[in-house]
């Protein structure tokens, strides 16, 4: 078999978590290598590992035997390596310690995600979130693209006169992408400073902005109507809400460790992002 590219920072996590993470009695065996049992629980945790750098279309049971031919490599190059003492160094302790920290980590974290990924904690979330939400005004607006004031005050003499706005639209605008002017909904953010301040000015719909410029050129604006915006519900939301509710319980879970901890930080480390809620 062609054996994937090994380095210590591969081997180790794996040795690290083969040693830590003990088989349950209900674990098939697939092989044994000098007395060592592998079984699918390992080739589950070496898959998680090197499965993203496997080839696409290996697939199935061709997948399944590289990954428990690589699980036999492994276990032989280990051996060999720590019979012969061949990363019996300070290095190799220290990145030892390192990957099983990570371990313990990530198991602590796989059991407070089995906690909070539950339907009645997500929806939690999500109502909690979704109160906390300031409701968000939206515009649904049509317009005219020139290239300068003069044919926006004339486009805007021609609907003062009662002339049908997306009629002139189709004539005048040089925005292709909206048909009749049309833009549907968007909210302030989704539009450049001088266009979104003069859409989310008027009230009425039906009203007719002055001429406006931007850096796309001169518009005219109508309002067709306003609103705000609906937080979406919890169906088409709720991938988002589980990510939330995994990184926040994970972030408390360190902020509860460290309040209760003794740690010196001897260099100045730059601040935590802050997690995002779900939109």
């Amino acid at each position: 078999m062609a054996f994937p590219r090994m380095t210590l920072a591969r081997l180790v996590p794996a040795i690290a978590g083969l040693a830590l993470l003990a088989a349950p009695v209900e674990a098939r065996i697939l092989a044994v290598v000098e007395g060592v049992d592998i079984t699918d629980e390992d080739v589950a945790i070496a898959m998680d590992d090197i499965g993203p750098t496997l080839p696409q279309d290996m697939q199935g049971p061709d997948r399944d035997k590289y990954v428990l031919d690589y699980l036999i490599d492994l276990k032989l190059v280990a051996r060999k390596a720590e019979a012969e003492k061949l990363v019996n160094d300070a290095d190799f302790a220290r990145r030892m310690t390192y990957y099983r920290d990570k371990v313990f980590m990530e198991g602590a974290f796989s059991g407070l995600s089995k906690q909070v990924n539950t339907e009645a904690a997500l929806r939690k979330v999500y109502d909690d979130v979704s109160k906390a939400q300031k409701p968000e005004s939206e515009v649904h607006a049509r317009h005219i693209l020139v290239p300068s004031e003069d044919q926006a005050k004339a486009a805007l003499r021609r609907l003062q006169g009662g002339e049908d706005f997306a009629k002139v639209a189709k004539e005048l605008s040089q925005d292709p992408g909206s048909e009749g002017g049309d833009l549907g909904w968007f909210t302030r953010d989704q539009m450049v400073p001088e266009f979104a301040e003069a859409a989310f000015k008027m009230t009425r719909p039906g009203e007719l902005s002055q001429p406006v410029q931007s850096q796309f050129g001169w518009h005219v604006i109508r309002l067709e109507e306003r609103r705000d915006r609906p937080f979406p519900p919890f169906e088409a939301v709720r991938d988002q809400v589980a990510r939330y509710a995994v990184q926040k319980s994970q972030s408390d879970y360190i902020a509860k460790l460290r309040q209760a901890a003794k740690v010196e930080r001897i260099e100045s480390a730059p601040a935590p992002l802050p997690i995002p809620a779900p939109k």
